[in-house]
């Protein structure tokens, strides 16, 4: 039997991927989702409501369906379920500042054989120099999906007899508010670096959670922490570390946790045979382009960072398939 012939299709796919991000983001930046959710749902409706010409309204049109973001019916138009959820403006769950927000980050991704070649780096990179503007940027983008996020660990976890949580690198805050909001004797501290605890008061005064929650300001890998949390959480920021700054924090938070306490680690983990899902080894090779000492990191590590820590009843849960994972363990007593 003759071997399979070769080609370059898959090949091409992935270079000129970057073809479906922009389409993608610039249907975000001129609304053109939002557009067709309130009736402009044809080409000429599309190419009148946005004030581009027709020509190019049938081209945006067309990939947005190729793509599968829009369905097409004879020559009516309407959004994907998802879609119509997260990228309608006005949608509560609205994330169109989340799918723009790493469009700065392309030129320098097409620089990653640069960054590769690089031989020394910082241990945050370019979140060392992190200013408040650049924490209220970053963070605006990043709350609606914090939110749904904080939604989803709330549905997963019962904290009804937590008292004190410890939301190492929480950002905006969205799992404090989200648990504090749900479970009203919880009380909460948003622990982030200085510029991001000052954006962080500012969303938890949003949500009128101020009298629970509060935002402390430190380096989680070099501050101490602060004392009578029985409840430690880090979400979403796994792989902006290396392995030796994991397992340092994990052990500052098991020290820090009163006895019966439990921390949950929701990251962007690998396999255990480090051959995939896709999304979080990007994210670790992400780091390079930051020029950070981050990497990406399996389940099995995370768990061997709690075991060493002395967490027990270790458990590895599903949180986002394929995207995240959270980890959990307990302290003694």
């Amino acid at each position: 039997m003759a071997s399979e012939r070769l080609d370059t299709t898959r090949l091409q796919a992935m270079a000129l991927a970057y073809q479906q991000s922009a389409a993608l983001m610039a249907a975000v930046e001129i609304d053109l989702f939002t557009a067709v959710s309130h009736g402009a749902n044809t080409i000429d409706a599309v190419a009148a409501r946005l004030d581009i010409t027709r020509r190019n309204a049938e081209r945006m049109l067309t990939a947005l369906s190729a793509m599968e973001l829009l369905t097409k019916s004879g020559e009516t138009y309407a959004n994907a379920p998802d879609v119509e959820r997260f990228l309608v403006k006005g949608s509560p769950r609205y994330a169109g500042p989340w799918i723009t927000f790493t469009k700065p980050r392309w030129e320098r991704w097409g620089k990653l054989s640069e960054a590769l070649r690089q031989k020394t780096e910082r241990v945050l990179g370019d979140y060392e120099n992190f200013t408040v503007e650049d924490a209220r940027r970053y963070h605006t983008a990043t709350n609606s999906i914090g939110m749904g996020a904080g939604r989803r660990f709330a549905r997963q976890v019962d904290l009804s007899g937590r008292k004190l949580i410890l939301d190492l690198g929480g950002g905006s805050g969205a799992y404090s508010i989200v648990a504090a909001q749900t479970w009203p004797q919880l009380r909460a501290i948003v622990f982030d670096l200085p510029p991001v605890a000052i954006v962080a008061r500012e969303f938890i005064a949003q949500h009128g959670v101020s009298d629970r929650v509060t935002a402390m300001p430190g380096d989680f890998t070099k501050t101490a922490f602060p004392a009578g949390a029985d409840v430690v959480i880090m979400a979403s920021n796994l792989p902006q570390y290396s392995p030796e700054l994991i397992q340092l924090v994990v052990g500052k938070a098991f020290a820090a946790l009163e006895p019966g306490g439990e921390m949950h680690l929701i990251g962007e983990t690998m396999r255990d045979s480090r051959d995939g899902p896709l999304n979080p080894t990007l994210w670790g090779l992400n780091e390079a382009v930051f020029n950070s000492t981050g990497q990406a990191h399996s389940e099995a590590d995370v768990k061997g960072f709690f075991a060493r820590a002395g967490f027990t009843g270790i458990t590895v849960n599903e949180f986002i398939p394929g995207v995240l994972s959270r980890i959990t363990g307990r302290k003694p007593g």
